[in-house]
């Protein structure tokens, strides 16, 4: 299953979580692991966490398993349980940098930022390439100078420098879309006769990650386009074969929309707790909790979810899910 879905504060929802690693297992593993993938990607979590603590059972060696199963204990909030699962597999796997960097995003949901710094700090070790982590640890310090400013203003509110430090932060992590990005696309079966030592892991491209990040611009543009009321680029958003809910025909919803986005004076659409799922082939699934506010009206919060397809270079919504 490689997902990982998070719930995370918006202070800290920048920061960057990894579903997928490369982990050796045979054929038949795969495909029990698969399967259990395809529950959680279906929203049946707790039935694909049995199925995942029942293949631990059977297999208590399996990496794999032991991180999918943190992936599904945080998708139901289960932080504890989670950090404990992730805990469990950089301790038995130290030379895997995930495990450490979804530790590291846990560990700042809870506030815990110096935890979260050595986490990654780790991963980076383990793995000096790796990206996710460097991007995250940046997002750590500077929510920690965040918090020193802060602090410094409170006990010297004439300190000006410290203003224009923090303005500084603010303005460089504290606006625009907030997204976490969980990239869900599974591992291919390694043979077990031919399984590379760890030090090659880092070697290996992560074409998920990539299309997580093209995925997550093209959501950003959508939203970016809303806000700005620029129909055009809205509705270039969509796919030609896009479903409007409700059996609604499309010219009918795209009306709709039209009358909608520009009788407000102003928009502001907030994303937050962005989910990616890049399955394989030109699919993806994106959730997110979307706070919506037209004028001075309190705002509207949905949760969201995008079924989006590859079309050429670019990802277009064929269809939008929305609950309360």
């Amino acid at each position: 299953m490689n997902n990982f879905i998070a719930s995370l504060t918006p202070s800290i929802a920048r920061f960057v979580l990894v579903a997928s690693a490369s982990f050796a297992f045979n054929v038949a593993s795969a495909d029990e692991l698969k399967d259990i993938s395809k529950l959680a990607d279906q929203g049946q979590t707790a039935v694909a966490l049995d199925r995942i603590n029942t293949f631990i059972a059977a297999n208590p060696k399996n990496a794999q398993a032991l991180f999918m199963k943190g992936v599904l204990l945080a998708e139901q909030g289960r932080r504890d349980e989670a950090i404990k699962s992730f805990t469990e597999v950089t301790e038995r796997f130290p030379n895997l940098p995930e495990p450490y960097n979804n530790l590291a995003v846990l560990y700042a949901d809870q506030g815990q930022f110096d935890k979260a710094r050595k986490a990654l700090e780790t991963a980076i070790k383990t793995h000096p390439s790796y990206a996710t982590a460097h991007e995250n640890l940046g997002d750590i310090y500077a929510r920690m100078a965040s918090e020193a400013y802060d602090k410094a203003l409170q006990l010297d509110t004439a300190n000006t420098r410290a203003q224009g430090k923090l303005s500084l932060i603010k303005d460089l992590f504290g606006t625009g879309n907030k997204t976490t990005i969980a990239a869900r696309e599974p591992a291919k079966p390694v043979p077990v006769a031919n399984v590379a030592p760890a030090t090659e892991v880092k070697k290996t491209p992560s074409t998920s990650t990539n299309n997580a990040d093209n995925i997550t611009a093209a959501v950003n543009d959508w939203a970016k386009a809303w806000a700005n009321k620029d129909l055009p680029k809205y509705f270039a958003s969509y796919a030609d074969d896009f479903k409007p809910a409700k059996g609604q025909s499309y010219k009918a919803w795209e009306k709709q929309r039209r009358e909608r986005i520009n009788a407000p004076s102003n928009i502001s659409v907030e994303l937050n707790n962005v989910v990616v799922t890049a399955n394989e082939g030109n699919s993806a699934k994106v959730q997110f909790k979307q706070s919506y506010r037209a004028d001075k009206r309190s705002p509207i919060r949905t949760s969201k979810t995008l079924l989006l397809k590859k079309s050429g270079d670019n990802w277009l919504i064929v269809e939008e899910i929305a609950s309360n």
